[in-house]
């Protein structure tokens, strides 16, 4: 088995690569369809937000199904490996169609193209994450250097984001003739869309292709939980519910994912309406939040050393809370520059940066505990379930993330903002709803979740017992 071994370069790089090519997905479809819909298609804010609430659901259904079957699977290519590879070509197909749908669809038949189309890609993203979480939890067996891997993933995962932030405000929504705002040229859509899923295909295997040479070294199933059995496979998931540690960990994932979801269904709306950004100004955040990951990169095994994870966890989601709102709650007291004053981009850029580095920290350590959770299930069951707590941890952050699209594609109706507004043409009043839901009403759940993680209780300590324990169960002869 991988051990504690020190991880070959070649790898941690090639997991990551397989983290950039799922983030354009995800970063591609959070950002971009909502406004692409709503905006320039006409779509209702409540359909947009609908379709994607569906297809969130359906795919946090298939995520423990997909957890459990990866655990359980055997071949000459390992237990993760398959179900990576064969999602690779569907997902940029499905980037692609949600991108550009037929010309002429609305209404009714608008909504089912996005809701079709978007459930197939989130049932994708499934088939592709969760394995390859349950990889990086599987590569070692060490504290930190988990944290390394986990790292790997984040900064990976940022760079596939910011990649295709640049390349979409840069390349596709430049200003034209036609349109000052290029969000709101619907030609350069599917064109974006083809890139994207192009980057995201290639990107997914030579994940897979890399990382190979590892599956020997990975831990194998056992052959008691061989087979695809429901009721089983429901017990199980029941029983990693049971783990107080993995349970406050999913508690606090709940209340943040509301958040995160609400921010991202009208992350767009607030770029272009309330601060007035064209998208030559937008493509300056991926400056900031890439000193944030970086940042998070370099210090995030050293702040679970001097902290530990749970330590390191809370500071970063106290530190989020203050950085994604203070922007916002300033402007709505009067503290920030005006829309077309020159300070107010490096303002916002920095402390989205700050937000980004911080969220980083936080993701890190979570993915890292989750890991030392499964070695402690372990322990306790004699059964190994990466794939069940990554997979249960995406169900949470999709079914809540999924409530949080409703509720900010509703809120839009209820405000009635406008679909085809013009920047600095829409009324104050609803500039500052629109403001209140983004920053004061969003964050609220961010600061229940502080209390749950604050319950988590694996220490460093407490881990190095659990793998004391492991090894000698493993040691130990079969009778």
């Amino acid at each position: 088995m991988a051990g504690a071994a020190p991880v070959p370069l070649k790898t941690k790089l090639a997991f990551g690569i397989g983290a950039a090519g799922e983030s354009i997905a995800v970063f591609a479809f959070a950002t971009f369809t909502f406004f692409y819909y709503n905006q320039v298609l006409g779509l209702s804010g409540t359909l947009a937000g609908l379709a994607t609430t569906i297809s969130l659901v359906f795919d946090a259904v298939s995520d423990p199904l997909m957890g459990a079957i990866s655990d359980r699977w055997r071949s000459r290519f390992g237990r993760r490996h398959p179900f990576m590879l064969v999602a690779a070509v569907p997902l940029g197909v499905t980037i692609f169609c949600i991108f550009s749908p037929p010309a002429g669809l609305e209404g009714w038949a608008l909504f089912a193209w996005f809701t079709g189309f978007s459930v197939l890609m989130r049932l994708f993203v499934t088939l592709f994450s969760v394995p390859h979480l349950a990889l990086g939890a599987e590569l070692s067996e060490d504290y930190l250097q988990r944290s390394t891997i986990m790292s790997y993933n984040a900064v990976f995962g940022w760079v596939g984001g910011a990649g295709i932030f640049l390349i979409a405000n840069l390349l596709y929504f430049r200003k034209t003739p036609e349109f000052d705002n290029g969000l709101l040229n619907g030609a350069a859509y599917p064109e974006f869309g083809l890139t994207a899923s192009l980057l995201i295909t290639s990107m997914l295997l030579a994940c897979v292709w890399f990382t190979r040479d590892r599956i020997p070294l990975l831990p194998k199933v056992r052959e008691e939980t061989l087979g695809i059995k429901p009721a089983q496979m429901f017990l199980e998931f029941v029983e990693v519910l049971k783990n107080r540690n993995y349970l406050v960990l999913l508690l606090g994932l709940f209340f943040l994912a509301l958040t995160l979801g609400t921010q991202a269904t009208i992350n767009m709306h607030m770029n272009t309406f309330f601060w007035e950004l064209v998208p030559a100004e937008l493509a300056w955040f991926p400056l900031g939040s890439g000193v944030g990951f970086i940042l998070a990169f370099i210090l995030t095994r050293r702040l679970h050393g001097w902290f530990d994870k749970r330590g390191t966890a809370v500071g970063a989601l106290v530190f989020l809370t203050f950085f994604a709102t203070a922007p916002v709650v300033g402007r709505l007291f009067g503290f920030m520059p005006d829309n077309d004053h020159a300070a107010l981009l490096p303002i916002i850029v920095a402390f989205s940066g700050a937000s980004y580095g911080t969220f980083a920290v936080l993701n890190i350590s979570v993915m890292s505990m989750l890991a030392d959770v499964a070695d402690q299930h372990e322990l306790n069951t004699g059964t190994r379930r990466e794939g069940i707590f990554y997979s249960a941890r995406t169900f949470f952050s999709k079914a809540t993330s999924a409530l949080g699209h409703l509720v900010g594609g509703i809120a839009i109706d209820i405000i009635g903002f406008p679909a085809g507004a013009k920047p600095g043409e829409v009324p104050d009043d609803m500039i500052f709803q629109l403001g209140l839901l983004d920053g004061p009403i969003a964050i609220i759940p961010t600061l229940i979740a502080i209390v749950f993680y604050r319950r988590y209780a694996i220490t460093r300590e407490e881990h190095a017992k659990v793998r004391q324990a492991l090894d000698l169960s493993r040691a130990a002869p079969k009778v």
